[in-house]
């Protein structure tokens, strides 16, 4: 074989085995792509399980992304309390006669960074309507005083490390996803609970469906259905 020949001989093998690299790291990333983890707790909240999910009665309709079943959660607000930014221990009752959007977040987790705007407009613009925003945090006290005198924070926090967890355990959540939201009437009663980052659209449906409650315009079932369905569509 001469000299020509066998450069191109080589030549062509070079080629096949390049393509075959190419597409085999292809491969490679795209695999990755597909099957990346979201890291917990590093500033993502992890996706609810799909058991997680609320359900209307009937067990055959599709779950609704975010909301955990009424079986899964109390029918009522469970009692606990905890520290406020004064260092003063201080009961989620002293909040009664109130519909609480009660949001559970850490400093560490990004979709909870990202509520904060939402919640003080929402505290803002509900208060004329009874409902108050209560954060509290799952986190080290000198970080969350920190934080939130940094964002200027204008909505009641409360504060917590193992204490805050076994308040969401009560709430049925032994494992917390970070951020979670709790809606409750006036009344005490637990209207709903929603897993993730909350937008607008979310909570003002949700909110609604308070009000209805309040002015004894539904009862909680029927608002809760309304509330599954309504999510659904958005």
């Amino acid at each position: 074989m001469n000299t020509r020949t066998m450069r191109a001989v080589l030549g062509a093998v070079a080629l096949i085995l390049g393509i075959w690299a190419g597409t085999k790291l292809h491969s490679i990333r795209d695999t990755a792509h597909i099957h990346r983890g979201i890291p917990v707790p590093a500033g993502e909240a992890s996706p609810p399980n799909p058991s997680d999910l609320v359900r209307d009665d009937a067990a055959s309709e599709a779950p609704t992304p975010g909301v955990m079943p009424p079986a899964k959660i109390p029918s009522r607000l469970p009692q606990f309390s905890l520290q406020n930014r004064a260092g003063t221990a201080t009961s989620i009752t002293s909040f009664a006669d109130k519909s609480l959007v009660i949001n559970f977040w850490a400093t560490w987790c990004a979709p909870c960074r990202s509520e904060i705007p939402l919640l003080e407009a929402l505290n803002s613009e509900w208060a004329g309507r009874g409902v108050t925003v209560v954060g509290i945090a799952v986190d080290h006290r000198d970080k969350v005083l920190e934080f939130a005198d940094r964002l200027k924070m204008d909505y009641p926090l409360l504060m917590g490390e193992q204490d805050a967890l076994d308040a969401a355990a009560a709430l049925g959540l032994a494992e917390p996803v970070f951020p979670f939201t709790v809606f409750t009437d006036r009344r005490g009663d637990v209207v709903a609970l929603f897993i993730g980052e909350l937008h607008r659209p979310q909570a003002e449906l949700i909110l609604a469906r308070v009000q209805d409650l309040n002015r004894n315009l539904m009862e909680l079932p029927a608002a809760q259905r309304a509330i599954a369905d309504g999510l659904r569509g958005l």
